[in-house]
């Protein structure tokens, strides 16, 4: 017998003991794996945006079916898929009232003061450098580290400011988070009235670098009248967002500076800036 046929001989049942003790050792080793995670995580949409809290949908499926998390939890699921979840494992399917993010800004560059800028093009960089280039210490810098970081699509930089759209927006906070000024946050979808500033400083101080900044005039409270719709907050006027009020409200207090604002119009950048 050749060298050659003892060789191929030897690899083959090399082979044959090596794929037996493989075997062996992945059936005594083996995990067991709840099929219903598998079956979760085809009912849930798959983005992997971490807006549960959770590394990805796998690791929330996981969760889901230990009853360490909640269908609801996932901020992109319908409610129809949240109710499928909770068919197939038999638990209770509670309505969440859905959350958009708001940028708390207006002042885009036709609207503000600017200086020179040749830095980083990014928020949080321009921040730990020089400041970027909006003369409003608590304006949005433009510079779109919050579109970035949204994985739907949902914000646009117009003009230098970020906008929301919020038929996009599936509430995954992953903009609050990008954003160095901390101007986003979550308010109710429902809500449609929003005060886009959120500078502190006195209004006179304001109006120096941005013409569309809230100076506290208080006109829209005024308008609102017993119905506790705004709220003050120091030189800053704000919606309540526990009675929010509609869109009514804007041409009703006739605000000086476009401050308040609707939101669907605020998104197709129907407000130029100051109307009176």
């Amino acid at each position: 017998m050749s060298i050659a046929v003892i060789a191929i001989i030897a690899v083959g049942v090399l082979g044959a003991l090596l794929g037996i003790i493989i075997g062996i050792v992945a059936k005594v080793f083996a995990v067991e794996t709840d099929e219903r995670i598998e079956r979760v995580g085809e009912l849930l949409p798959g983005a992997n945006c971490g807006g549960c809290g959770y590394a990805g949908c796998a690791d929330f499926a996981k969760s889901v079916v230990s009853e360490t998390a909640t269908p609801d939890q996932c901020p992109v699921c319908s409610k129809e898929d949240v109710q499928a979840i909770a068919d197939y494992l038999g638990i209770v399917a509670e309505e969440k009232e859905k959350k958009v993010a708001l940028v708390r800004c207006s002042g885009d560059i036709p609207n503000t003061v600017r200086s020179l800028y040749n830095g980083v093009r990014d928020c949080r960089s321009a921040v730990l450098v020089a400041g970027g280039a909006k003369g409003c210490d608590y304006g949005c810098l433009g510079f779109g580290s919050c579109a970035e970081a949204c994985p739907f699509g949902a914000i646009e930089i117009r003009k230098g400011l970020a906008v929301v759209h919020k038929e996009l927006c599936v509430g995954c906070e992953n903009c609050v988070a990008a954003c160095p000024k901390e101007l986003i946050v979550m308010v109710p979808e429902a809500a449609t009235t929003h005060v886009y500033c959120n500078s502190p400083e006195k209004g006179a101080a304001k109006r120096k670098v941005c013409k569309t900044a809230c100076i506290a005039c208080r006109k829209c409270v005024k308008a609102s009248g017993e119905e506790d719709h705004m709220e003050i907050d120091g030189f800053l006027i704000r919606t309540n967002y526990e009675n929010a009020p509609g869109p009514e409200l804007v041409e009703a207090a006739g605000c000086p500076t476009t401050a308040l604002r609707v939101d669907t119009l605020h998104a197709e950048g129907a407000y130029e800036g100051v109307t009176k």
